[in-house]
């Protein structure tokens, strides 16, 4: 049957103090989808300039764990709608 989260802030954070992020939706990402990052050690690695794809990262509560990981990507169409994707908006200064 269907499963139902519990009341939001009720779970431990994660490791940046922030609570109930991964498993519910994929999260739209600014960046544009490569295929790709490069090899080396990366910390906040951006796509390239431009692309036809933004990056959906984690994932959402219809498939497995693995999918749900904050590395997990996949590639989206900007015009894409879908009742498992989502935002974080943030505020600067």
């Amino acid at each position: 049957g269907l499963q139902y989260a519990p009341p939001v802030g009720t779970k431990l954070p994660n490791s940046w103090g922030l609570y109930d992020m991964h498993g519910n939706v994929y999260e739209w990402i600014q960046d544009w989808y490569a295929n790709h990052y490069p090899n080396t050690e990366q910390i906040n690695p951006k796509g390239p300039e431009k692309g036809a794809y933004r990056v959906l990262r984690g994932g959402h509560f219809y498939f497995n764990a693995w999918s749900t990981r904050s590395a997990h990507r996949y590639a989206g169409a900007p015009e894409g709608r879908g009742a498992h994707f989502g935002a974080r908006l943030l505020r600067v200064g």
